[in-house]
């Protein structure tokens, strides 16, 4: 079991491979399955997450609340019928990350990548991506394995938890996760792939959870469209040769860290930042006096 980057990388070194494969042949010596039954469990995952990614783009959907809903066909049909600033790629990824977040505020199903909260972030990017270079579905499972070593170590070394470290630590590893992934499936190295991760949660740090109402409907489906293209932007400059100053290893320390000195009133408890201000409350009571 690698415990950080720096013993997954060098795994990756001595065996000449990419960060998936040391991810797959980690997970069957734990699991004690085969590679094929892990490979098809993640596409069996992965056909759950395509579903979510594309409900709300087509169909009307509120959340429970009816805070959010029917901002994924918004931002789909902007993009079929406008010319816009980001271009194609970015908007149908955005229309995705929404539609996945605004599922799983109305109770659908969805998979918490890794969390419930950041649910659209890893979706979007690798569908979208898959989707330019034709991604087989071999390749799409690789990109999630990328993605889940990134996972194992922001677990293991720092919390994947709004409650604990606040949005950066929800969307912030989400985004990293699939910075990497997205490096990964489009040639780039373990290296870069880890630099891209590093650069996501460094643009992500520090960023508070304050749910409206203490729902996971605002800000966290916008949250969840930032953090996909968080991820694309790092990925691609990741490819082009930027790297991050601060190693990944040290940036989820610094992220750790960050997250134990957030007040408490930023960390999911609704008593600060957005959730605090007069329109969330008042926001707040009509929900609940419904």
């Amino acid at each position: 079991m690698y415990r950080n980057a720096s013993e997954l990388l060098e795994a990756t070194k001595n065996l000449d491979c990419n960060i998936w494969e040391v991810v797959l042949e980690n997970e069957i010596k734990i699991s004690d399955r085969t590679a094929s039954a892990i490979r098809g469990q993640m596409l069996e995952t992965f056909s759950v997450m395509q579903n979510s990614a594309a409900f709300a783009q087509e169909s009307d959907i509120k959340s429970i609340s009816g805070l959010i809903g029917g901002d994924a066909k918004k931002v789909n049909e902007y993009r079929k019928n406008n010319k816009t600033i980001c271009g194609d790629s970015v908007n149908i990824a955005i229309s995705r990350a929404l539609s996945s977040s605004e599922v799983n505020a109305s109770m659908g199903r969805i998979v918490a990548a890794p969390t419930a909260g950041s649910c659209g972030i890893l979706p979007a990017a690798i569908i979208t991506a898959g989707e330019q270079i034709a991604a087989s579905d071999e390749q799409l499972v690789n990109a999630l394995l990328t993605a889940s070593g990134i996972g194992q170590i922001i677990a293991k070394n720092a919390t994947l938890s709004g409650a604990e470290g606040g949005c950066q630590a929800e969307c912030g590893s989400a985004s990293a996760m699939a910075a990497a992934a997205l490096v990964e499936m489009y040639g780039g190295s373990p290296d870069a792939a880890f630099h891209a991760a590093a650069i996501a949660i460094s643009n992500i740090l520090g960023l508070v959870c304050d749910p409206v109402a203490g729902l996971v409907e605002v800000p966290c489906a916008n949250r969840n469209a930032m953090g996909v293209v968080n991820a694309m932007l790092c990925a691609d400059m990741a490819l082009a040769g930027v790297t991050s100053i601060i190693p990944f290893d040290e940036m989820i320390e610094a992220m750790y860290k960050v997250g134990r000195q957030m007040p408490v009133a930023f960390k999911e408890t609704a008593l600060g930042g957005i959730a605090a201000t007069p329109t969330a409350l008042r926001l707040k009571t009509e929900i609940f006096h419904k």
